[in-house]
């Protein structure tokens, strides 16, 4: 079975619902506390073992390109000053020379289409996908479970989690079969069913590990739910001469994609770190203390 080395990130979306901010900044440079969201994404797939990193960026995305890129004034300031440990930090986290490439999804016709925009530079190789706007936080990240299982199964697989049944319109939701050692095989998957319509309500949340044949499948896919190419239906497709496997999330998950999701990971990063977390019980005391007006 050939390595997954690769993986692509799809961030050429507009991020509306963070407007006005996302006027100026793509939003997976929206920060959760101290880095940005794309960085998670990245450091997620570089502890799994992926070599290299592409970047389906849209219009006014050239901030993420100059983000992994190297900061000459301000590294050197920041030697001047004494900060060597900022300093280091920034070098460690920098992507290696010809690790990244960047790709122009020049229309937004959906992820499945963003997908499809990187295939020439997947070539003939199983690949991951990860949205960067489903923040994943543990100890036990799940891409290289995944990564584990498409070793010994082939096919597609993907990273699913219970979702509330009045939400199953909101993912991609797949149809288990049965469940062994922690994989669950699934013979279809269905993009933003209705709830009563929904197949079940384990719905795909953000990470894929998808077979390069996958790429042949975009290239027919009809726009579906949402006017959209949507990567779900290309799976779909492909199930009958594809396996697609499915592996639950063990590690806390937070949908950034709403303000709501996005307070809530910040909220709980905060808490995490042993500089902040004092600071960060005393504002919510206050805040329960306060009176509503």
């Amino acid at each position: 079975m050939a390595t997954v080395r690769t993986a692509v990130f799809p961030i050429a979306g507009f991020g509306t619902r963070f407007l006005p901010a996302t006027k100026a900044m793509p939003k997976v440079l929206l920060p959760v506390v101290d880095r940005p969201l794309i960085q998670y994404a990245v450091d997620e797939a570089n502890a799994a073992g992926i070599e290299s990193l592409v970047f389906v960026t849209g219009r006014d995305h050239s901030a993420v390109e100059d983000y992994f890129d190297v900061s000459y004034e301000l590294e050197r300031e920041l030697v001047e000053k004494g900060k060597t440990d900022l300093a280091a930090m920034l070098e460690e986290m920098r992507p290696r020379p010809g690790q990244i490439a960047f790709v122009r999804q020049m229309e937004p016709l959906g992820l499945g289409h963003a997908v499809w925009c990187a295939r020439n530079l997947i070539g003939n190789e199983p690949f991951a996908v990860l949205l960067a706007d489903e923040l994943i936080i543990g100890d036990d990240l799940p891409l290289s479970a995944m990564i584990d299982v498409h070793a010994v199964h082939g096919g597609n697989v993907v990273l699913v989690d219970d979702v509330d049944p009045s939400r199953t319109d909101r993912y991609g939701i797949i149809r288990p079969t049965h469940e062994h050692d922690g994989v669950i095989h699934v013979d279809d998957v269905v993009e933003k069913p209705s709830p009563a319509d929904a197949p079940s309500n384990l719905a795909i949340i953000g990470r894929y590990i998808l077979d390069p044949s996958v790429m042949d499948a975009l290239s027919s896919t009809k726009p579906g739910a949402g006017g959209e190419i949507q990567l779900t239906d290309a799976i779909r497709q492909s199930i009958s001469t594809m396996p697609l496997h499915a592996v639950r999330s063990g590690a806390r998950r937070f949908d950034c994609g709403s303000p709501t999701g996005f307070l809530e990971a910040t909220a709980h990063v905060a808490m995490q770190n042993p500089e902040l977390a004092p600071t960060m019980r005393s504002i919510a005391r206050e805040i329960v203390d306060t009176p509503d007006e």
